[in-house]
């Protein structure tokens, strides 16, 4: 994708200085934004080939989006301050998913990989993203359905020096804070993912807790813990998300 231009930048610059309702309709006309109904945008820029924006969705004050080949927000996503999405073919956000503050979640410009890659991120519906977190997409994140990247300062990555590998995170899964995962990381469905882990491949552990350096399946969840990470993580969450 060519580098953005200083002179769309600032044109962007100044439509994030507008209230929400006047931004909508200069995002479509200027720019060919499909932006929804009831959409409340806060001073940011939103800078992408493609943007589709739902209904209901809201983006927050201090965010930077650029560079992004297509972004998708589905119906009631929620984005909070202080983010920053850059670069990659797709970013794809889910009904009613949720990126809170201070998150970075940046892709390589033309990465000198030996492989082909996929600079895809997509977060499932009625998932969450809380606060701090870095996500390298140099190739292909995916994070579930009702997953939760949870407390503080966790990393993906998904490339070393001249090789990149795609990472997944499942359904229902739940992410502690300060934990690594390495490229081709791949976090079953339905976990706990203990403070401090660091994941360097795919496990297979569908139900258990996952702790340690490298992380392994310690014991399995109870019928308790089952219940917690699957309990909405939305008040307004939909029964069918």
């Amino acid at each position: 994708m060519p580098r953005t231009s200083k002179f769309k930048l600032l044109v962007l610059a100044g439509v994030a200085l507008l209230p929400s309702f006047l931004k909508r309709p200069c995002y479509r006309f200027f720019f060919g934004y499909r932006v929804g109904k009831r959409v409340r945008i806060g001073i940011s820029i939103l800078e992408a080939g493609i943007c589709e924006i739902g209904d209901d969705s809201q983006i927050g004050h201090l965010n930077v989006v650029i560079g992004v080949k297509k972004l998708t927000l589905g119906d009631h996503v929620r984005i909070g301050h202080l983010n920053i999405i850059r670069g990659g073919d797709e970013v794809s956000l889910a009904r009613y998913s949720e990126l809170l503050r201070l998150n970075e979640i940046n892709s390589i410009r033309e990465p000198e990989v030996v492989n082909p890659v996929e600079p895809r991120f997509s977060l499932g519906a009625g998932s969450i993203v809380t606060t701090g977190h870095k996500i390298d997409f140099t190739d292909r994140v995916e994070i579930g359905r009702r997953a939760i990247i949870g407390g503080r300062n966790s990393s993906v990555w998904t490339h070393n020096r001249q090789r990149t590998l795609p990472v997944s995170i499942g359904d229902f899964a739940y992410v502690g804070s300060e934990v690594r995962v390495a490229p081709g990381g791949c976090i079953p469905s339905r976990c706990i993912i203990g403070i401090g882990a660091v994941i360097t491949g795919k496990i297979e552990a569908e139900g258990w807790l996952i702790a340690g350096v490298p992380a392994k399946p310690i014991k399995e969840l109870s019928a308790d813990d089952r219940f917690l990470i699957e309990r909405k993580t939305r008040p307004d969450l939909p029964d069918d998300v």
